[in-house]
């Protein structure tokens, strides 16, 4: 962006979603997204049903800022145009995304990122706290999403809340809930491996299946394209000391859509 270039409103990246879309040609995909990512996806979702047919959320957000995180990110914003990237500022943001004890440990990645925020131009992060200090809330218009939707939140996130509130209000028939016990918003960054089941069984639900070998036998006896039937029990939360609460899936009909 340049200098002159007024700063994108949560609809401008929503937008710019559908240029990706049209640019490589694609009709229709599963989407991932990260906090202001989830957000911004969410938006999209909502203004082109038909193009998701899915939705992967980590640590989402989908209301207003709240008066507190109002007035943090008025700070953030003038501390950067006056100061550039400081050392509290980069601290703030990185309690966002990491848990207490990461922080503290200052971990490899805790160390990465305050890498990449001094890499960073300090406006372009102005211009994107901007950015998402402008978004509504899409409480209302969550609840008219059917696409299967599966959200991860860390116990230890600023905004695990948000993603209790959004799984509360979108249909349960299609969406599940992970909270991932000692994690913070960056549940892809501090416990990856607590995505991987359940992200598996999620896929499943789109007739994506692993591949299995039988050795008399060289196609899978299960069609790639038939529906899939899930047991409620995702996984077991104590193997991987995860609160879960379990993927309901269930055969649709095709006339139902």
């Amino acid at each position: 962006m340049t200098p002159d270039q007024s700063v994108p409103t949560p609809d401008d990246l929503a937008d710019q979603v559908t240029e990706v879309f049209d640019y490589f040609g694609l009709q229709n995909a599963i989407c991932m997204g990260v906090m202001a990512g989830a957000y911004i996806l969410s938006l999209f979702a909502v203004k082109n049903k038909e193009r998701v047919l899915g939705l992967i959320l980590v640590s989402p957000i989908c209301r207003a800022p709240c008066w507190t995180e109002w007035f943090m990110n008025k700070l953030y914003i003038n501390l950067l145009y006056f100061y550039g990237m400081s050392n509290m500022v980069k601290d703030s943001l990185l309690k966002r995304y990491f848990s207490y004890e990461l922080m503290n440990s200052e971990s490899d990645i805790v160390r990465a990122c305050r890498r990449l925020l001094d890499e960073r131009q300090s406006i372009n992060v102005m211009r994107f706290l901007q950015s998402i200090h402008q978004r509504r809330d899409l409480t209302n218009s969550l609840r008219k999403l059917n696409c299967r939707i599966l959200i991860f939140a860390g116990e230890h996130s600023p905004f695990f809340q948000e993603a209790i509130h959004m799984s509360k209000e979108l249909d349960r028939r299609y969406t599940a809930l992970v909270e991932v016990q000692a994690c913070g918003s960056l549940v892809t960054e501090e416990q990856p491996h607590s995505m991987l089941v359940p992200i598996e069984y999620f896929l499943m639900g789109y007739g994506f299946f692993r591949p299995v070998y039988h050795p008399n036998n060289l196609s899978s006896p299960t069609s790639p394209l038939s529906p899939p039937c899930i047991s409620p029990e995702l996984l077991s939360p104590e193997s991987l000391g995860l609160k879960l609460k379990p993927i309901k899936t269930r055969i649709v009909e095709e006339d139902e859509f």
